[in-house]
């Protein structure tokens, strides 16, 4: 390879880029004009990838966090011959591009997650890692190696100053992912100004602290170190990597080299004309992609399909050698259940006084685990509060040898095939994490602690919203039953908060039986993350003999149990902890004559997606007289209550007192619920 061709392809990379911003008048030029270089020595280098399939398992995957670069991205995909068209990336930002502002999961053809909220992509990458070692210790077998792929990054200085990003490195460190490489385009400019007002601390010396092999590249333009330094991180095998490469934003060109002013903003045409003139490129015509180049990053489809045919003749020697481990591989990798996988979801029989839904959920998973071996995940140091712990299947970290200082060396021969993962007092980078253990593949990733800290989940869990990602979130302590630990734990408004993302599913349920058909449909769903809000106090389990099944969880909302006629004059609705609140009220009302129906309410957006059939068969117009009653914010109940009805939530925070004392003092009793029917009825005018 000649230093000229090597040149013309980076120069390529960097105009194409450049061009494709001008045109739009919006993007980042500062970036892949400073990192062309490195991405560069990556891709053609490095990188294995199949840009023939870009959904081939054994790839590597490479994530863009610092997602404002999202054009450097898209010349090195459209150049290697990924599905990315010259016309998407001239449409670059503009409607039905290929070519976002951002990196979209599949939208663009080979990019592996969402990102552009700084600092989620370096997590993701870590769960991807995370992803590969487990997979790779629980399926390969000697001289079998069906699962040997490795994650790399690329993050700029916004990235590591995001919090999201210091939990995951530390995690990643102490984890010991050896096949996770970081390249960190260190050039000391942000969008405001130069990193020097905010971020002065030693970089390679804080990674270092956390457990990472680090290297400097002092020139970002320097080919044959940068190789080096990704040679020498492939060789390290016990700890993540970190390449400081020193480069300069908007690099070449003559008054925005080093400036901010080339972080967000088109150069201008005349800036563009003499970058251009500063690099030796031609002025024109635009988009200009010379054919030695064009050939060279083409290469990537040859040993694409090479790589993808060895590896499919690994999978089928390997298919003759381990037909059992190949054959659960193969499903994983399609992202299927396996036959039965429920069979052992137990039936939970009826109990006034019952268990939490917390612990229902426990045995639930607990019952699921042995026959879903793709089931992984764990909590923010919370798993005996939040009883997601597998039992039996030990926990996830370096096999023995590996971390003899620290208190996580294997003991107990599980190591990397652990499937309980600790993340620690890391809710944000928990989520971020189990986004990226998802978007890797092969895993049905879980993540847990109280619905309160949801709050430092919320950016993760909405790309996994907007990816359309299938994550498991389990929240658990859901409301101000809660109880002494007072308002900074008890959730309120964390219920509305989650309900108004879009694509993301939230289901409370109200007994043990309708949390086993949570956790079914949680499983079941393939094109959205689906939360759990789960309760920490007992819930009577209902008599399914007298009450309908609870399989109309499915359904989102559903008839508990009706007038005699099927005609109610009343409607009592509640999700979670509070069916059983309105189940007892109703007993008292319907002593009194008064036609009540019971509704449980699980889910809105499960009931969203009926009919208007159904929906009004469980909610009929023609009945004005409902109570909604949840122990979070109003917000959103009263399209359901309805013109003529009511909500009991709370619209204020919690306070510190035992659970039953603080329930009465806001109103969550059998005796203020049928006060409050009463009321309604009263002011009502509607007849049977």
């Amino acid at each position: 390879m000649s230093d000229q061709l090597d040149q013309l392809c980076i120069n390529t990379v960097r105009f194409l880029s450049v061009d494709a911003i001008q045109q739009a008048n919006s993007g980042h030029p500062g970036m892949p004009l400073g990192a062309a270089a490195m991405a560069y020595v990556l891709w053609t280098r490095l990188l294995k990838h199949n840009p023939r399939n870009p959904d081939w398992f054994d790839r590597d995957r490479f994530v863009l966090s610092a997602g404002h670069g999202s054009i450097l991205l898209y010349s090195l995909l459209h150049l290697s011959g990924y599905d990315l068209s010259l016309d998407d990336i001239k449409r670059f930002r503009q409607w039905g591009s290929k070519a976002p502002g951002h990196p979209e999961r599949g939208h663009t053809p080979g990019v592996e997650t969402t990102t552009g909220p700084l600092g989620q992509g370096f997590a993701n990458a870590v769960g991807m890692a995370i992803a590969e070692v487990q997979l790779a210790a629980r399926y390969n077998r000697p001289d079998f190696e069906v699962v040997d792929h490795a994650t790399y990054v690329m993050v700029g200085d916004g990235d590591l100053m995001e919090g999201v990003a210091a939990e995951a490195a530390s995690l990643a460190g102490h984890l010991r992912l050896g096949k996770l490489t970081c390249l960190y385009d260190d050039n000391r400019v942000t969008l405001a100004a130069g990193t020097d007002i905010t971020f002065t601390e030693d970089r390679a010396r804080r990674f270092a602290a956390y457990g990472w092999h680090t290297v400097a590249v002092a020139d970002g333009n320097d080919l044959a170190a940068i190789d080096a330094a990704l040679q020498a991180a492939r060789a390290e095998t016990t700890r993540p990597s970190l390449i400081l490469v020193r480069t300069h934003i908007g690099y070449g060109s003559p008054n925005k080299h080093d400036s901010p002013a080339a972080h967000g903003s088109p150069l201008g045409v005349d800036e563009v004309r003499l970058t251009k003139q500063n690099l030796g490129w031609p002025t024109e015509p635009p988009f200009l992609i010379p054919k030695s180049a064009q050939a060279h990053f083409r290469e990537a489809l040859a040993r694409g399909t090479h790589d993808e045919a060895a590896w499919n003749d690994r999978m089928a020697a390997y298919a003759q050698a381990f037909p059992e481990l190949a054959k659960e591989l193969q499903l994983s990798l399609r992202g299927e259940l396996p036959p039965d996988w429920d069979a052992d979801i137990p039936r939970f029989p009826a109990d006034a006084k019952g268990i939490a839904t917390r612990v229902a959920s426990g045995k639930v998973m607990n019952a699921i685990a042995p026959r879903l071996p793709a089931l992984t995940g764990g909590s923010a140091d919370l798993d005996p509060s939040t009883h997601t712990a597998l039992v039996g299947f030990g926990d996830f970290h370096p096999p023995a040898g590996q971390n003899d200082d620290t208190q996580s060396s294997d003991k107990s021969g599980w190591g990397y095939t652990g499937r309980n993962l600790h993340f620690g007092v890391r809710e944000h980078a928990m989520g971020a994490i189990v986004n990226g253990l998802a978007a890797h593949g092969a895993t049905i990733p879980y993540g847990s602690t109280f619905l309160i800290f949801s709050d430092y989940m919320q950016p993760p869990i909405r790309l996994a919203a907007l990816m359309g990602l299938p994550v498991v979130h389990v929240f658990t302590h859901d409301s101000i039953a809660l109880g002494e630990d007072g308002p900074t734990h008890q959730p309120v408004e964390q219920l509305a908060a989650l309900r108004a993302i879009p694509n993301l599913t939230v289901i409370r349920p109200g007994d043990a039986n309708e949390t086993a058909v949570a956790w079914r449909v949680a499983l079941e769903t393939r094109d959205r993350p689906v939360v759990l809000v789960l309760s920490r106090q007992n819930l009577p389990t209902l008599d399914r003999s007298r009450y309908a099944p609870a399989d109309g969880l499915r359904q989102g909302a559903y008839i508990l149990s009706d007038a005699e006629d099927g005609r109610p004059e009343l409607i009592l609705i509640a999700s979670g902890s509070e069916v059983g609140l309105i189940v007892a009220a109703a007993k008292y009302l319907r002593d009194e004559g008064i036609a009540v129906r019971q509704v449980s309410m699980p889910s809105w957006e499960l009931f969203e997606a009926q009919t208007k059939a159904y929906r009004d068969s469980v909610l009929p117009p023609s009945t004005p007289v409902r109570l909604a009653v949840e122990a979070g914010v109003s917000q959103g109940w009263h399209r359901y209550a309805g013109d003529g009805g009511d909500v009991l939530c709370v619209d204020r925070f919690g306070a510190s007192a035992p659970a039953a004392d603080i329930l009465r003092e806001y109103g969550f009793s059998v005796k203020n619920v049928c006060r409050r029917a009463r009321i309604l009825l009263e002011k009502s005018n509607w007849k049977r």
